[in-house]
């Protein structure tokens, strides 16, 4: 069995560390990158096994660690349409991940093989990218190993947005079909997004600049590429000023700068001198999140995370809805996970009117709840989310007969934001647009923006225990069910406070649960998120 051979000789160059053990999450895996050469490895058995799975659609592979230190790096797959890898292959992942010897992992390769009913005899095909990590070309060159030992078909698109290989990924497996999902190159992309904004901002204007903190990350490139195409400032086009796009000092990425430092410091990175009432935008470090910011005019930070973002796109595309003549015909919804702020989700429900469900945290949740809807908003608090129109609500757009020229130049502009907006995944650059359009056509500066509602105070703790495991959550991550007991201590600290809320989950990734807390005041918030924590603390041994 010569495929057994190869895949049993190119693993031995790399094997398991013999005191760690591997899980596939949300974020795929990710941990410091000098443990990862093994489990890219195997990552590439898995994404030849999926693709041949899926009679040889195009799996997409993307090397990065997102928003964490330099020295992390991590890798996780994309399912043909851009989405993240099918729940049930997740515990595939692990599985190979985790097999103790060459011997062990070929057993369990040809296990998923058989589980899977795969056939290995239909070509496979993979693409991949990375980030800007200095790590990055290394588990480059080892995932090409291991895409060799599979007879797989590969491309390298070298450095992209992790945004930019789910965009490609869906456009190579549309391409041709009813469902083509546009040009699948990275030029490709920039084309398509600089068209659909100047049809977007037909007779409109945008107003001043916005200052874009790239993280020192790939974000900071790709995005000076994608201000090539726009229209210039001279010519009406929106003024972006690039700052903290430093790829070529690998020690600076996230550092003291992006949207995980802005969102958990609650300050604008010490490198941001924008002047008081200037829109500031950070992307994390591959630049599938955005959290916008200004100083007020008495030097005030105001973070707009998120759930402002969900909410404005939200108000923005449902009053497009009603003045194309389709508000009874297209259902928008929100989704949110419990992280989102309550002054949020009461303003969607009470002033928007629209209906909202909340999820588990993790992108795959809320992308799948939206889908549900014919215009589904999803954001986590922390930037990552996006807009999915349905294939129902795409035909109606495209089939739809405006009855006068104020129905015609929203439905216009409807039709615009479909392509405007990378509907795969979050994508920052892409947000940044669809946010800058929105305040054009409204009319808005940040201010404005930050008065449609006001956040309730919150806090968010780390608590370390010893075993994460025993913290197990319901309701969408807003209850506990073990340790027994537990909630009904949170319950009855949550009723001592106005407009009391709290909940506690277990990381993903370390042995800590995070503990929310949000009440009227401030002094409210930190009291209870100190009293939940210490419920925590002391359930968690």
């Amino acid at each position: 069995m010569a495929d057994k051979e190869r895949i049993i000789a190119a693993s031995a160059k790399v094997p398991k560390p013999a005191d760690r053990t591997f899980q596939y999450g949300t974020a795929g895996f990710r941990m410091k990158a000098i443990l990862l050469d093994s489990v890219v490895f195997r990552v590439g058995l898995l994404a030849a096994l999926r693709s041949r799975k899926l009679n040889g659609q195009t799996i997409g592979v993307m090397i990065t660690a997102s928003h964490n230190p330099p020295e992390d790096n991590g890798v996780k797959l994309v399912d043909p349409m851009g989405e993240m890898l099918e729940e049930s292959w997740e515990v595939y992942g692990t599985t190979l991940a985790n097999a103790t010897s060459e011997e062990k992992l070929f057993e369990a390769y040809h296990k998923i093989i058989k589980e899977c009913h795969v056939n290995l005899d239909t070509e496979a095909n993979v693409i991949f990218a990375r980030d800007t990590r200095s790590s990055g070309a290394h588990l480059t060159s080892i995932l090409t190993e291991s895409l060799k030992a599979t007879g797989t078909i590969y491309a390298d698109y070298k450095l992209l947005t992790t945004p930019q290989l789910h965009y490609i990924t869906r456009c190579l497996n549309t391409k041709g079909s009813p469902y083509e999902y546009g040009e699948p190159t990275e030029q490709g992309y920039y084309k398509k997004t600089a068209s659909s904004l100047r049809v977007a901002m037909r007779g409109r204007q945008f107003s001043g600049s916005v200052t874009v903190d790239c993280a020192n990350g790939v974000g900071g490139p790709k995005l000076r590429e994608l201000i090539k195409h726009l229209p210039s400032p001279s010519e009406g086009g929106l003024e972006i000023k690039v700052v903290n796009d430093d790829v070529l000092t690998p020690e600076r990425l996230n550092h003291q700068c992006g949207a995980d430092f802005v969102k958990t410091s609650q300050r604008a990175p010490p490198s941001s001198h924008a002047a008081p009432m200037t829109r500031c935008a950070s992307l994390d470090g591959d630049a599938d999140r955005i959290v916008y910011y200004f100083n007020d005019v008495d030097g005030t930070f105001r973070l707009l995370d998120g759930d402002r973002i969900a909410t404005l796109a939200a108000l923005f595309i449902g009053d497009l809805a009603r003045s194309a003549g389709l508000g009874e015909k297209l259902k928008v919804g929100v989704v949110q996970t419990a992280y989102a702020n309550g002054a949020s989700t009461a303003y969607v429900t009470q002033d928007l009117r629209l209906p909202v469900v909340c999820t588990a945290t993790g992108v795959k949740h809320l992308h799948h709840a939206a889908t549900k809807f014919d215009v589904g908003v999803y954001f986590e608090a922390n930037g990552h989310g996006t807009v999915v129109f349905s294939d129902l609500a795409l035909k109606r757009l495209n089939k739809y007969e405006p009855q006068s020229p104020a129905q015609s130049s929203a439905l216009e502009t409807l039709q615009a934001l479909t392509a405007l907006i990378n509907q795969t995944v979050g994508d920052a650059l892409s947000d940044l647009l669809l946010v800058e359009v929105i305040l054009a056509h409204k009319g808005w500066g940040p201010k404005e923006w930050d008065l449609t509602y006001t956040d309730l105070p919150n806090r968010l703790v780390r608590v370390e225990v010893a075993d994460r495991n025993i913290f197990k959550a319901f309701d969408a991550e807003r209850k506990l069910e073990s340790p027994p007991g537990v909630q009904a201590q949170i319950d009855a600290a949550v009723g001592k406070f106005k407009n009391g809320r709290s909940f506690a989950r277990a990381s993903g990734t370390e042995d800590a649960v995070r503990v929310y807390a949000e009440a009227a005041t401030r002094s409210e918030t930190e009291d209870l998120a100190q009293k939940v924590t210490t419920i925590v603390r002391q359930a968690g041994g």
